[in-house]
């Protein structure tokens, strides 16, 4: 057992996978000798060497066409996108090619890559360093999405990721980085990579979270739990696929559901899970779904993130109204 943070458990997954599987590779920019921008993969160049951890010019279209060809090759190339909003110069190459590819071919040419996008804000950056594109990616089909949000999710899903032969949108909530630790138990059996997980039971309202709004919603459970109120809080982990399983069933004990993220609430994720439950457990719901997150702008300037991100009190408010209604 050990105590790791989140970017110690990215790390250590990425090294388990290249120790296990010399196909995998790693490639971005100052992945290498810097480690990254976070630190994330800190280390592996040194011990894979240069030909397995590359470091690659500023130019993400070309980064994520190049482990289109690896991948097609018979490697599995991990992607590491530097910010979120540097995402979209690849999005050409990640919509039209590595989400078709397998289909195009009639199943014969398997993608198997993963892109690391470091998403959200919370760190005191700007536009382009603070963005959620997430829905873009799980509205195309053909690549599945994933975000993490605790540092023992990051160690297994990673691995797990690199393991499928579909191509995995990989999110990784930067301000949880080196926020917390968790206990690791590396001999434990991880859940599958493809499912949501209750992570607090409640009774009165069922909150949904995934990345790093899982920390807000279990902040304001702990809260309302002081006014007496039960919340029990779903961590969704996979945004494509969606597991709607251990949500359907929370919400129609509870009747009452309020979806968080810190994403535009237009067309966010949240619309999506509202319209499911809408549609699954309409008999059930003693009031209207509810979302909090980010306003319909761009991502403001640091001074005033705080008042764009949804919070503690943003989430115990929507609660307040759907147990009012």
């Amino acid at each position: 057992m050990s105590r790791i943070t989140l970017a110690k458990g990215l790390n250590a997954g990425l090294r388990k996978a290249m120790e296990d599987d010399p196909k995998v590779l790693v490639m971005g920019e100052d992945v290498g000798k810097l480690g990254g921008v976070f630190r994330i993969t800190d280390g592996l160049q040194k011990d894979f060497g240069e030909d397995r951890v590359i470091d690659s010019p500023l130019a993400e279209s070309g980064i994520v066409g190049t482990a289109v060809g690896l991948a097609l090759r018979g490697y599995r190339p991990v992607v590491e996108i530097q910010f979120d909003g540097f995402v979209y110069p690849a999005y050409d190459q990640i919509v039209c090619q590595v989400a078709k590819m397998h289909y195009r071919s009639k199943g014969r040419s398997p993608m198997p890559m993963v892109i690391r996008i470091p998403f959200g804000g919370g760190i005191g950056a700007v536009e382009h360093h603070s963005e959620s594109p997430e829905a873009q990616f799980a509205h195309t089909p053909g690549l599945k999405v994933v975000a993490c949000s605790n540092p023992v999710d990051g160690y297994w899903m990673i691995q797990q990721a690199i393991a499928s032969d579909d191509p995995v949108v990989f999110l990784e909530p930067k301000r949880q980085y080196h926020a917390d630790k968790a206990e690791l138990d590396e001999t434990a059996t991880p859940e599958p990579l493809f499912t949501s997980r209750v992570v607090r039971r409640g009774t009165d309202a069922t909150v949904v979270a995934y990345g790093p709004t899982v920390k807000t919603a279990m902040a304001a459970a702990e809260a309302a739990a002081t006014d007496g109120t039960s919340l029990e809080v779903i961590d969704l982990r996979t945004l494509s696929p969606l597991d709607m399983g251990p949500v359907l069933e929370s919400v129609r004990r509870t009747g009452r559901l309020v979806v968080c993220h810190e994403a535009h609430v237009n067309l966010g994720m949240g619309a999506e899970v509202a319209a499911r439950v809408t549609e699954e457990c309409f008999y059930s719901l003693e009031a209207p779904v509810l979302r909090v997150g980010g306003f319909d702008t761009p991502y403001p300037a640091s001074r005033i993130e705080e008042d764009f991100l949804p919070d503690l009190d943003r989430l115990l408010d929507a609660v307040d109204r759907s147990l009012a209604f």
